[in-house]
């Protein structure tokens, strides 16, 4: 019995130890799942505050992308030197000096009339132009470009009619002159058997028999005035022939602009639709010939001024053009080559470099132009490198929008 009642204290213990391990698990459990939720609260609290901080970081991302792109707008066009050097691009300092007034004005290139000549038919007849004889072929002078042929011509063959006349005087002449000296004949008919050998004679031409058109000079054929198969008389023109010295400007200036006249000094043509730049026909031999006050009577309002000029300028005679008559010269002006001038929406612009490797597009205000410069009245200061070759290059660079190669904002 004793034995039994510690047997069940013994268990009693036991019972009693186990349920207070429970409990004090139960107990550590529950204080670790409240750390759990305070540590979860904690983490949440951490996100959130994360979240405002990769919002923060992302504005001051954004905003130094801003500014650096403010930046890039601020630094102006960049262009490398090997690309402006690939691309002919060009600058020049701009400083004040002289500049020519000057007014535009409309004209034509003309073949200068000291400078063009005839070919002319030796004889009547029908017109056959030499192989390969056409309008611009060039020609040395005595070359034969055409023939004339009589034969059947309606009324015969003149040259052949004289060509006998004269045979049959000199026969006649060669009969008398044995007579005259043996006292059978008077020397009246001597005379008139001589006189009638002459006019044959003179009636007759070899040369002009031939039929042979020949250049009077050398020169390029501007013209045919009698094709092949034309008939012609003696003395028609055939072809005109124009030397390859000089040429003949003809512009029209205004008559309100005639105060210019006395003061003329140059010529700046442009011709139509030429893509080159403008000439200053001062570097071809340009001299003034004529102008007068009076207005012209076939083009009222408008009074003729004709320039001459060596043949070698890169202008067509016949063709028309567009000219700056260039007078007076003012001192101290600020200009730029026409080639520097860009126009975008009716303003004007020119772009300067500003540094080694950068370039600003700089808007003018701009005065007089006289062909070859622009006056610039705003926009440009002396001293300044302001770009007169390769400006469309550079305006491309301009416009360019393309993200430079390696760079991204993927993050």
């Amino acid at each position: 019995m004793q034995n039994t009642q510690l047997t069940l204290k013994r268990l009693l213990g036991r019972l009693l130890c186990s349920g207070a391990a429970v409990a004090v698990s139960l107990s550590v459990a529950s204080c670790e799942s409240h750390n759990h939720a305070e540590h979860d609260h904690d983490h949440d609290h951490g996100s959130e505050t994360e979240v405002h901080d990769h919002e923060h970081i992302k504005g001051e991302d954004k905003h130094s992308e801003d500014k650096h792109s403010e930046d890039k707008h601020a630094e102006g066009i960049h262009m490398e030197p090997e690309d402006a050097e690939r691309y002919g691009v060009s600058i020049v300092e701009i400083q004040p000096g002289d500049f020519r007034e000057a007014v535009k004005a409309a004209a034509e290139v003309l073949p200068s009339s000291s400078d063009v000549a005839t070919a002319s038919a030796s004889t009547s007849g029908m017109v056959n132009l030499a192989a390969g004889i056409t309008q611009g072929s060039v020609v040395k002078a005595g070359q034969v470009i055409a023939r004339i042929k009589s034969t059947g011509v309606s009324g015969g063959d003149v040259n052949a009619a004289g060509k006998i006349a004269v045979e049959n005087a000199k026969r006649e002449l060669d009969r008398v002159t044995p007579l005259l000296k043996e006292g059978l004949i008077t020397k009246k008919e001597y005379n008139d058997a001589l006189a009638a050998y002459n006019a044959a004679l003179a009636a007759y031409s070899p040369s002009a028999a031939s039929g042979a058109v020949v250049a009077p000079k050398s020169g390029v054929i501007t013209g045919i005035t009698a094709g092949e198969g034309a008939f012609v008389n003696t003395g028609d023109p055939v072809a005109v022939i124009s030397g390859s010295g000089r040429l003949t400007l003809r512009a029209l200036l205004p008559v309100r602009h005639a105060s210019l006249l006395p003061l003329l000094s140059g010529v700046v043509i442009t011709p139509h639709g030429s893509e080159g730049s403008p000439v200053d026909l001062s570097q071809y031999g340009g001299k003034l010939l004529s102008s007068t006050s009076a207005s012209s009577t076939e083009t009222p309002g408008y009074i003729p001024v004709y320039y001459t000029f060596e043949n070698s300028a890169p202008v067509v005679a016949g063709s028309a053009a567009e000219v700056f008559l260039q007078g007076s010269n003012r001192q101290g002006v600020i200009s730029v080559p026409v080639e520097a001038m860009s126009e975008q929406l009716g303003e004007k612009f020119v772009y300067v470099k500003t540094g080694g490797h950068e370039y600003e597009k700089r808007h003018v205000k701009t005065g007089a132009s006289n062909g070859t410069n622009v006056e610039i009245l705003s926009g440009l200061k002396p001293g300044e490198n302001v770009v007169v070759g390769g400006v469309s290059f550079v305006r491309l660079a301009e416009q360019s929008t393309a993200v430079p190669e390696g760079h991204s904002h993927n993050h």
